[in-house]
């Protein structure tokens, strides 16, 4: 065997072994985030059940392959994850670290889409693009995000690092960091001025339904508007009361002078 034959051979076994362990090491990093992030796991082989479990392990042999221009193979990877999962992640996704998809049905995660680490999204979530322009279409999420059911969040802007979004939102516009938004379109609803540590990230705590009523905070609103209103009316007619109340008076001591005079 020839040295070039023999360096071309080093280098596929090493190649092989690379692939192996970084598949390893995605696997039990996977494992310990669904062990983690679900209290319905009762051992690590029930873990091989997730859909979530199965999706990113695919989408990281997917994104490799992409990366290396193997668009079809990866696409191709990308979509038998798909018929099995019910997850779609397109192959050219950037994903971090500790993603959990909670049941996973109907995901949808576009080509541009870059996710930060330690992220929930639960299920019927559609991280998606708006036009036809190449480049950058799809939004970009920050580290400790949770992402509600069926939220859709479309277009290539950015959502921060310890956001929440509510369940069945429609996401259309940058959401800060820190910050809990909601509605169709979402709007912010609430502003966190301390920053998450450990476990108490919104991607860590799985709360989906403690979150301010929108439509109770603008009627509070206009209620206490309507408050002030009213009371600067009062004001205002307040002298115009007395005045009528003096007129009467005089009319009155008059005509009782009157009758004293006759």
């Amino acid at each position: 065997m020839s040295l070039k034959k023999l360096a071309f051979s080093v280098l596929k076994i090493a190649a092989v072994v690379f692939v192996i362990l970084g598949v390893k090491r995605e696997v039990d990093r996977q494992m310990e985030t669904i062990k983690r992030k679900d209290p319905a796991v009762k051992s690590k082989a029930e873990v091989f059940l997730y859909p979530c479990f199965w999706a990113c392990i695919c989408h990281r042999v997917a994104h490799k392959l992409y990366n290396r221009k193997y668009f079809f193979l990866a696409r191709l990877i990308s979509q038998v994850s798909r018929f099995f999962t019910g997850i779609e992640i397109h192959p050219g996704a950037k994903i971090g670290k500790g993603l959990f998809i909670d049941h996973g049905m109907g995901v949808v995660i576009g080509e541009t889409c870059e996710i930060g680490d330690n992220v929930l999204i639960y299920q019927g979530v559609t991280l998606g693009g708006t036009g036809k322009e190449h480049g950058k279409r799809h939004p970009t999420i920050g580290n400790n995000v949770m992402i509600g059911s069926g939220t859709k969040i479309l277009g290539p802007f950015k959502v921060g690092n310890n956001a929440k979004i509510g369940a069945g939102s429609v996401v259309l516009n940058e959401v800060p960091s820190n910050c809990t938004a909601v509605g169709v379109p979402a709007r912010v609803i609430k502003r966190y001025n301390k920053c998450y540590k450990g476990n108490d990230t919104p991607a860590d705590c799985l709360d989906q339904i403690k979150f301010p009523d929108p439509i109770e905070m603008e009627i509070c609103a206009l209620r206490v508007k309507l408050e002030k209103m009213q009371k600067k009316l009062d004001g205002v007619q307040s002298p115009q009361n007395n005045d009528i109340e003096k007129i009467s008076k005089k009319s009155d001591t008059a005509q009782s002078d009157n009758k004293e005079n006759n």
